[in-house]
């Protein structure tokens, strides 16, 4: 259950000081982002760290179940900071390109479909999803030396 409890407390954390770290950099509160997906840290990679390095704590590191939940962070941690960070940019390329067009042929955009908003900040750069594996780490560090 340690390994469970490690992961859910990162992922909760890290999504707990994204408004911090927002008005630290910013001056603003943005609670909002405590819901939000993509920002610092990432939460998808401290919660695949965390159990990753639980397991190997717990099970030993040279265990198959260690292989496997390192396995599955390698995945989160690379869909996080490639394909779901590609995507949102991909959103808002699209979303800009129907402005411009809607502009010149406000005709043809008439179809609500347009209208709907992207979510353009879905995945995470590098340094975020570093944040994250560095907080997952440092949770299951924590959580095997109280546990």
């Amino acid at each position: 259950m340690q390994p469970f409890m490690s992961a859910m407390i990162a992922a909760v954390l890290a999504q707990a000081v994204k408004p911090v770290i927002f008005y630290i950099r910013h001056r603003q509160w943005h609670w909002k982002l405590i819901g939000a997906s993509g920002g610092f840290p990432s939460s998808h990679s401290a919660m695949v760290s965390a159990l990753a390095v639980s397991v190997g704590m717990q099970e030993q590191f040279r265990s198959a179940i260690f292989a496997v939940t390192l396995t599955m962070a390698v995945i989160v941690i690379y869909d996080a900071a490639n394909v779901r960070y590609y995507s949102g940019q991909n959103a808002k390329v699209t979303q800009q390109l129907i402005k411009d067009l809607k502009e010149e042929n406000p005709e043809v955009f008439n179809d609500p479909v347009y209208e709907i908003k992207l979510k353009q900040v879905l995945g995470h750069r590098w340094g975020e999803v570093i944040g994250g594996i560095i907080l997952g780490i440092a949770i299951a560090l924590i959580m095997h030396r109280i546990g």
